[in-house]
């Protein structure tokens, strides 16, 4: 064996360095690394392709994967793919996924990985609909979109980053809230979780017509969470 090969091999940046072990050959390297054979080649100047030898040192270049959902990370000292799965609060196995042809037990220091964005799960919307959000979304555009307001959509999901939207990341979009409608001879009341006009008009000892004659166009089978509608008092004579 040519001892030359044991020299500091200085690798470009965008690679790192390789000893050539038995059974190594150009196009196993390159299904390994997930890099085609020419750029091995390009790495490493001068290289025969027909006469590797063991213990020779080469240079690898580095794939970056494709991350769209996610954001590139660079392996550094002490690292493993459970301690980064860890400290960036995402599953092993999501980072696998996102990373094809990785070995989770031999990641090299300079490596490049594709860390994947938690998706928030999906928020409950009994008074809107679930949205999907894709390239470009913004709450203010969705806002302008759906004709409804940006903190409306803010608080019907709680918890979400109003800077930072993912693409696919489920929302919920809050249906426009009815305008509020005019009471002079009631009182207003704003819509709680699990009424219906039934059990409002039970309360206030109303019948559910007279709740529905004092708010004209409203939909009886779809109130929503903080919506305001008149509750006409009840007449114990002729109401004028």
């Amino acid at each position: 064996m040519n001892d030359n090969y044991q020299i500091e091999q200085v690798c470009p940046p965008g690679s790192f360095q390789y000893t050539i072990m038995a059974g190594d050959t150009l196009f196993s390297l390159a299904q390994r690394f997930n890099v085609t054979v020419q750029a091995i080649i390009n790495a490493n100047p001068g290289i025969d392709p027909n006469r590797l030898q063991i213990g020779q040192i080469i240079c690898i270049p580095r794939a970056t994967p494709p991350c769209p959902n996610g954001f590139l990370y660079t392996v550094v000292a002490g690292d493993t793919l459970i301690g980064i799965a860890q400290r960036f609060n995402v599953s092993l196995q999501a980072i696998i996924n996102a990373n094809p042809g990785i070995d989770p037990n031999f990641i090299q220091i300079g490596q490049v990985i594709c860390i994947p964005r938690v998706t928030p799960p999906t928020p409950p919307c009994p008074n809107g609909f679930l949205y999907t959000v894709v390239a470009g979304d913004t709450l203010f555009i969705l806002a302008q979109r759906f004709n409804v307001t940006v903190q409306a959509i803010i608080n019907a999901n709680p918890g979400i980053d109003p800077n930072f939207l993912q693409i696919g990341q489920v929302i919920c979009i809050p249906r426009p809230m009815p305008p509020t409608p005019p009471c002079p001879n009631g009182f207003l009341y704003t819509i709680r979780p699990g009424d219906t006009l039934f059990s409002i008009a039970q309360r206030f000892n109303v019948t559910v017509q007279a709740i529905i004659n004092a708010n004209p166009g409203i939909d009886p089978n779809r109130l929503q969470i903080g919506q305001v509608i008149c509750i006409p008092r009840r007449c114990f004579t002729v109401c004028i």
